[in-house]
C-alpha cells in the first residue's frame, strides 16, 4: 500500500468521494418516486405504503448518514483549501464522520 493511502485523511477524501457515489446512486429512484406522484396517487400511495417498513427506515438511516457525511466532508475540504494548514486536520475529519454518524442516529431513532 502506498504511503499516502495509510494516512487518516486518505479516508475522509475516500469517505466524501464514495457518499457522494452513493447519493448519485439514490437520485435516480428518488426522481422516479416523485415521478409517480405526478402521474397518479395511486401508484404514489403504493410507495408510500412501502416506505413504512423497518428496512426502508434502515435505508434512510443510510441516506442521511451519506449526506451528513458528504455536507461535512465538503466543509472539511473548504476549510482546507482556504484556511492555513492545521495538524489537527486528522481531528476534524474524526468530528466530521462522528457527528454524521450523530445525525444520522438521531433521524433514526425519532423514525421508530
Amino acid at each position: 500500500m502506498k504511503a499516502h493511502r495509510r494516512q487518516p485523511l486518505y479516508l475522509a477524501f475516500l469517505l466524501h468521494r464514495l457518499s457522494g457515489l452513493g447519493l448519485a446512486l439514490f437520485l435516480p429512484f428518488h426522481f422516479y418516486v416523485l415521478g409517480l406522484s405526478l402521474e397518479s396517487d395511486a401508484a404514489f400511495d403504493r410507495v408510500l405504503h412501502w416506505t413504512a417498513g423497518p428496512l426502508f427506515k434502515v435505508a434512510e438511516f443510510g441516506l442521511v448518514f451519506l449526506l451528513a457525511l458528504h455536507f461535512f466532508g465538503g466543509l472539511r475540504l473548504l476549510a482546507l483549501e482556504n484556511l492555513a494548514w492545521s495538524d489537527r486536520q486528522k481531528n476534524y475529519a474524526a468530528a466530521a464522520l462522528a457527528l454524521s454518524f450523530l445525525l444520522a442516529c438521531g433521524f433514526l431513532l425519532r423514525a421508530f
